[in-house]
């Protein structure tokens, strides 16, 4: 029996793990929706979902930068989150983004999902 299970591994060092995440959210942002595997879209969402909600709860601007910018590599992306998203679920307090399942990936047979903002 596995307790005490916190987050997914995805078979990657923790300095790797979360340099994948960031990559993910920076193209989540950049192109509002991304095919991955079903794995990394659930952790995704975790992280997605986490970051809008402390961004949205922040009152000041700068504050609003400062966490963008410490997880996502380009600034382009931390304004397009900032000024384009964000300001779409004003009225909602969780669950921005969507999952859907595609299937399995011909090659190692992987579970392959879409995540996209609603």
């Amino acid at each position: 029996m596995i307790k005490n299970v916190y987050r997914r591994k995805l078979n990657r060092t923790s300095s790797h793990r979360k340099a994948t995440l960031r990559n993910l959210v920076g193209n989540l942002i950049k192109y509002e929706s991304i095919k991955t595997t079903k794995a990394k879209a659930k952790e995704l969402r975790w992280f997605i979902e986490k970051l809008i909600s402390k961004i949205k709860n922040t009152k000041e601007l700068f504050n609003k930068y400062r966490i963008a910018n410490s997880v996502l590599f380009s600034k382009k992306l931390s304004e397009k989150l900032i000024k384009v998203i964000i300001p779409r679920y004003e009225n909602i307090n969780s669950g921005y983004v969507k999952l859907a399942t595609l299937g399995r990936r011909k090659g190692d047979n992987a579970e392959m999902s879409i995540i996209k903002f609603k």
